[in-house]
């Protein structure tokens, strides 16, 4: 993993640093390895474009913290105290960044979230609010699964969770859309926790109550225990399942194997490269392929963090120019007032603004599958 990247012949001027604390060398993680190509291809960008504030680079460091809350926290301390550090990027892991809240308020730490989902990141007390989101909250994600579930004709939905700080988001999330609604109906929770080696007797509970279907909030690893194990089942056992988004932070597919095409398997995305209007996509790829090899949609691992991270970057970089200086205070009052900006994610009027620095809404969510060559493709 590199201490410090810095790409493209850059501006004479000092550089202003932003950094990613991420989870890098997680095994099979690819979401940290993502979130940093999308910065990195939109930092050449701007650079080649003369950098912020009139001739000074962008560049980024990075720190990783593997998951582990404890490790965050003390990245964000060490991060904090770097001069000219405008803001930290986050992760995959929601648990870690709600650890982290607290030193970012103390350190007002500007912070942007181009993955992690779980409400209270943004929805956290703070005032001012430090924390910015490009990226999927879970009070839109379950709505929309439980809603998608019901429109296939599946009325009685078991809930999977993970038992952390984003399972329990989860939950509260799906409790709020489900009361006083009928349909869909919920036939019960389970929860699993992190590296558990089978999940079959907590789907088979929630098949005996009647489930229908299963909405899962998991990462990678977990997911492909469970699939593994659902695809050994006789067909007619095998419940449709609509996940969360955290199997697309690493080889998912690869792990769970073959078994992935014989489950019913879909995925909530806020954005798929292969939705992107090729003329919007193309200057993307161009620096993306020269810096890394990734030419075409299908070349796009964990595309959300790319995409979120690209998009967030560019962001960032029109709010440091509307402050005129690197002082957090005054960027993070620009970052309210940037727009419009058009992105590859979609066209911005005002990706933020006083009282909500959340930059996307439920118009931006979509239903997405794995083909047989790993790739993530839109269902419709």
């Amino acid at each position: 993993m590199p201490v410090a990247a810095q790409v493209a012949p850059k501006p004479a001027g000092e550089p202003v640093v932003l950094a990613l604390d991420g989870e890098f060398g997680l095994t099979n993680s690819t979401s940290a390895e993502s979130i940093e190509r999308g910065i990195l291809t939109a930092i050449d960008d701007v650079n080649r474009q003369g950098g912020v504030l009139g001739g000074r680079p962008l560049e980024l460091i990075t720190r990783e913290h593997r998951s582990i809350s404890a490790r965050g926290i003390k990245n964000i301390r060490e991060l904090a105290t770097i001069p000219d550090l405008i803001a930290v990027f986050g992760g995959r892991f929601s648990p870690v960044v709600i650890e982290e809240l607290p030193v970012l308020e103390q350190t007002r730490t500007l912070f942007l979230a181009p993955w992690s989902s779980a409400d209270a990141i943004v929805d956290n007390g703070m005032e001012p609010n430090y924390i910015f989101r490009l990226s999927l909250r879970d009070s839109l994600a379950m709505p929309f699964l439980l809603k998608r579930a019901a429109d296939r004709g599946l009325t009685r939905i078991g809930l999977l969770l993970t038992n952390t700080a984003w399972g329990r988001s989860n939950l509260e999330a799906a409790n709020r859309y489900l009361a006083g609604r009928k349909v869909p109906d919920l036939a019960g929770t389970a929860w699993y926790n992190w590296r558990d080696r089978s999940l079959i007797d907590k789907y088979q509970a929630l098949a005996e109550a009647g489930a229908q279907a299963i909405l899962l909030v998991a990462n990678d690893d977990e997911a492909a225990v469970l699939v593994r194990e659902v695809a050994a089942l006789p067909p007619q056992r095998r419940l449709p399942i609509l996940s969360h988004w955290g199997v697309t932070g690493g080889d998912f597919a690869g792990q769970a194997g073959p078994a992935l095409h014989e489950v019913d398997f879909t995925v909530i995305q806020t954005v798929s490269p292969f939705r992107i209007p090729p003329d919007r996509l193309a200057p993307v790829l161009e620096t993306a392929g020269r810096l890394f090899g990734i030419r075409r949609p299908e070349d796009i691992v964990s595309p959300v963090g790319f995409l979120h991270a690209y998009d967030l970057t560019r962001i960032l970089a029109l709010a440091i120019d509307r402050a005129g200086t690197t002082d957090r205070a005054a960027v993070r009052d620009a970052l309210e007032q940037v727009g419009p900006y058009r992105g590859v994610t979609r066209d911005f009027d005002r990706p933020f603004a006083p009282g909500r620095h959340e930059a996307l809404g439920p118009d931006d969510l979509l239903m997405t599958r794995f083909r047989a060559d790993g790739v993530l493709v839109p269902v419709d």
